[in-house]
């Protein structure tokens, strides 16, 4: 687990150090927006973003219709007292199908953006390329790891960060950069807890386009 104010190198003030970081991966200082926090990686900025390369933040978006294909599904399931196919992954009850339409394909991850309104937690799941939704019910083996884990805890200061598992955040970020070149559109399970709700909650990803 980790949250900015661990940040700190050698001779730099860890101020200057947090500041540096909220600048690089949060785009704005870590003081200018309390109410709403941003979740990074730990890339040197130098690494992450070239002189000659551009932003491209894409929201997740709710995917309404496909949800309600998979609640339908297990609404059947229960209905006629039959169980789940082997290996099949059900839609929980507090969860929801979001969605990433990729407008480029050549993709580096940068960092993630999270806002969670209130105290909560959200994981979010990522499908892999096998998974047509149309055509398939969605398997337990078509999920990918790591999960990305975002969270506020009730505790927490109003201008505290929020918080997340660092590692599994970027590299799960770089599988989702791996990914987009070859889909087009790529579906992920949120999933809501401990006050998390979808209108208390807003995520997008940034990644680097070159050139």
């Amino acid at each position: 687990m980790h949250t900015v104010q661990s940040l700190q190198t050698g001779a730099v003030s860890t101020s200057y150090w947090i500041e540096r970081k909220c600048k690089r991966f949060f785009g704005h200082s870590c003081q200018s927006n309390p109410a709403l926090q941003l979740v990074s990686t730990s890339q040197p900025a130098e690494v992450c973003c070239p002189s000659m390369s551009t932003e491209l933040e894409l929201p997740f978006l709710p995917d309404t219709q496909l949800t309600e294909v998979m609640r339908l599904r297990v609404q059947s399931l229960q209905q006629r007292g039959q169980k789940r196919q082997e290996g099949e992954r059900l839609l929980g009850p507090n969860e929801a199908v979001y969605r990433l339409d990729f407008s480029k394909q050549t993709l580096q991850f940068s960092h993630w953006t999270v806002r969670l309104a209130q105290p909560g937690h959200l994981t979010i799941t990522a499908t892999s390329q096998l998974w047509t939704p149309d055509l398939t019910n969605l398997m337990t083996r078509q999920l990918l790891e790591p999960a990305g884990i975002f969270w506020r805890s009730p505790g927490d200061a109003r201008d505290a960060p929020i918080q997340c598992i660092e590692a599994d955040a970027y590299e799960f970020g770089e599988r989702i950069a791996e990914l987009a070149t070859v889909r087009k559109v790529m579906y992920f399970l949120f999933g809501f807890a401990e006050g998390c709700s979808p209108e208390t909650v807003d995520c997008s990803i940034t990644f680097i386009v070159d050139g």
